[in-house]
């Protein structure tokens, strides 16, 4: 059941990342044909959604990568402790 959960969580975490690269492109498009906005104000938008979404996505993706290798070290050292 704990599988079920971290990879439907995956899956939603692209999911979000993805959805989140489209509305940084949209929104930079937006803000370049915006009446107050401008070719400068979309590319400001464009680099700071696009920090923004490395840095949201990794820090998940960071946090998932931490829980696989936990798994799998706790599972390295069942096997060694059922050595004889």
């Amino acid at each position: 059941m704990r599988d079920f959960f971290i990879v439907w969580m995956e899956r939603i975490v692209n999911v979000v990342v993805i959805l989140g690269a489209i509305g940084v492109l949209i929104g930079a498009i937006a803000a370049m044909f915006s009446p107050q906005g401008g070719i400068l104000q979309g590319l400001a938008v464009l680099v700071g959604g696009t920090i923004y979404m490395i840095l949201l996505g990794g820090m998940i993706y960071l946090g998932l990568g931490i829980y696989n290798n936990t798994r799998r070290t706790a599972d390295a050292i069942e096997r060694l402790a059922d050595r004889p």
